[in-house]
């Protein structure tokens, strides 16, 4: 839970904060939970939710002009081959902030642009339009990287 929030904060202390608070919150809403099977999952969505509810305040969103660029899949499937992992972890973390929100709930936490959308109070087409230009921004920043690294 702890990379979750690290994910979503990319801010160690703040990570750290927003999950002792989730706990809190979890611990008290115990009783709701029905299933203990559920237990992982449930507890992820108030982390999740957690984490979007106390960065939302700092978050600022800038109008992108929608991406209509589409990577098709071959290009996509040669593209991440070539890829070094850190490199790509890296790269997320210099994300402008609502890029990489988005980016991280859509593929790391498996949101769909539906729920983020409903979760940051934003629209779906915003919630796409962020993920593109993030996609957009580590493609060009880590093919620049390669190019600099061979």
């Amino acid at each position: 839970m702890f990379h979750v929030c690290l994910r979503i904060t990319n801010n160690q202390h703040s990570a750290e904060d927003i999950l002792q608070d989730a706990f809190i919150l979890a611990f008290k809403n115990l009783h709701q939970l029905k299933d203990s099977a559920q237990f992982g999952g449930w507890l992820k969505r108030i982390v999740v939710n957690e984490c979007i509810r106390q960065i939302k305040q700092n978050w600022t969103w800038q109008d992108w002009e929608e991406v209509r660029t589409q990577i098709s899949d071959e290009e996509e499937v040669e593209w991440w081959k070539t890829v070094n992992i850190e490199m790509v972890y890296e790269q997320i973390k210099a994300l402008p902030d609502g890029c990489k929100q988005i980016f991280n709930l859509y593929v790391f936490e498996d949101y769909s642009h539906k729920e983020i959308a409903a979760l940051l109070y934003i629209s779906e087409s915003t919630s796409k339009s962020q993920y593109h230009r993030a996609r957009q921004l580590l493609k060009e920043k880590i093919t620049q990287q390669m190019a600099i690294h061979g």
